[in-house]
């Protein structure tokens, strides 16, 4: 039996990230999933909404059927 994996290629936050230093963020999600490390991605807050900035994934971690993502806001997309 695999292990069921998820490619992800953008961060969806649902408003659960939590702040570790200025620009560095720490996210859980539900299962295990991909993310590719160390490239600019997109972060929304859902996958509807515009982007809301772009980040580097610093660390991916599995652990209990969680992923934990820990990713640096390289900028920030301001909504007028």
């Amino acid at each position: 039996m695999g292990m069921p994996l998820e490619m992800n290629t953008m961060i969806v936050t649902k408003g659960r990230e939590q702040r570790i230093e200025e620009n560095l963020f720490e996210l859980v999600k539900e299962g295990y999933r991909l993310y590719p490390i160390e490239i600019p991605i997109d972060v929304k807050k859902t996958i509807e909404c515009d982007s809301s900035g772009t980040a580097l994934i610093k660390k991916v971690e599995w652990q209990k059927n969680t992923t934990t993502l820990t990713y640096q806001l390289v900028s920030l997309n301001t909504t007028n």
